[in-house]
């Protein structure tokens, strides 16, 4: 009988969704607990998928167990499989009721408290039903979860690790940077300031490893200048923006971020030169993947939202 002909009559769905609970559970026992079963009927549910393809899935060792190559490329198959079940009943309970989905966003920080955060207020004004589910994380993080199909889409700044075939980037916009004061600072009223002049400022900056930190490094080495002190380094805009309000601080932000920053004090945008390329906004979704209705809504609203940060000049 044909390897694929055994597949089709013998593998079970059930017997999948066993490897793939026993690999993220660690132990045979825990799977047995999450599925509240025994550990017997786990162990009968891997014999009989390794009996079928004819090979080894798991090593066993004192701390766990672990998938060998065929039970990773098995797993590969096994998340595709059980997302485009997963997509096809969304798809079918969104013919019935287009305007009730869900849809799973992954986005870095800062994006997800400006950017994304204007989308779904837009989208779910028309669409009051639809559950917005957002992960705003790092990069590699973010990566995961698009690879093992937790999130629908990824909004990023760069491509970072998004650059093999697998996946399908659309770039939004491209974002500059500026450098912001509140209304009270010194230099607020100042038409023109130089870079050199912000050295010894009191700044309140991101982590240095974070993308908005990385991108204020790179504009002072361009320049031949030391990074900036930071007084106080933290990555919520919300915590930046209240210190800029006491008129002492500066900070760098993206000018999107600005744009949907309606509260709260007066920002001062400084007449300093950047020495820094705008950097690519995209929405990242994996190649030949079925993405629900809702999905695709949310992606014909991201690029609505984007067109006017498109049409700016940075």
């Amino acid at each position: 009988m044909q390897l694929s002909d055994r597949i089709g009559r013998r593998m079970k769905l059930q017997d999948l969704h066993v490897l793939l609970t026993v690999v993220q559970a660690g132990t045979m026992g825990k799977a047995a607990e999450r599925l509240n079963t025994s550990q017997p009927n786990i162990s009968r549910s891997i014999s009989e998928l390794e009996h079928v393809l004819g090979v080894r899935l798991l090593d066993r060792h004192r701390q766990g167990i672990e998938p060998t190559e065929f039970g990773r490329a098995l797993l590969d198959g096994g998340f595709a499989v059980f997302d485009e079940l997963r997509q096809t009943v969304k798809n079918i309970e969104c013919l019935a009721d287009p305007a009730a989905g869900e849809v799973r966003i992954g986005s870095i920080i800062p994006l997800a408290a400006g950017f994304i955060s204007s989308i779904v207020d837009r989208l779910s004004r028309r669409y009051p039903r639809i559950v917005f589910r957002i992960v705003a994380t790092d990069m590699e993080t973010l990566h995961r979860e698009l690879v093992e199909r937790n999130v629908d889409v990824v909004m990023i700044k760069r491509a970072g690790p998004f650059v093999d075939q697998q996946f399908s980037i659309d770039t939004l916009f491209h974002d500059s940077y500026v450098v912001v004061a509140g209304a009270r600072h010194p230099l607020a009223r100042r038409r023109k300031v130089e870079l050199t002049e912000l050295v010894d400022q009191s700044w309140v900056l991101p982590p240095p490893d974070t993308v908005h930190g990385s991108v204020l490094a790179d504009a002072f080495r361009a320049r031949g200048l030391d990074y900036p002190r930071a007084s106080v380094v933290t990555l919520p805009s919300e915590v930046r923006v209240s210190l800029l309000a006491t008129g002492r601080f500066l900070t760098i932000f993206p000018t999107s971020v600005l744009r949907f920053v309606t509260e709260g004090p007066v920002l001062k945008v400084l007449p300093v030169e950047l020495p820094i390329a705008p950097v690519s906004v995209g929405i990242v979704t994996l190649k030949n993947r079925t993405l629900s209705p809702t999905a695709r809504l949310f992606i014909e609203h991201a690029r609505e939202v984007a067109k006017p940060l498109a049409r700016r000049k940075g």
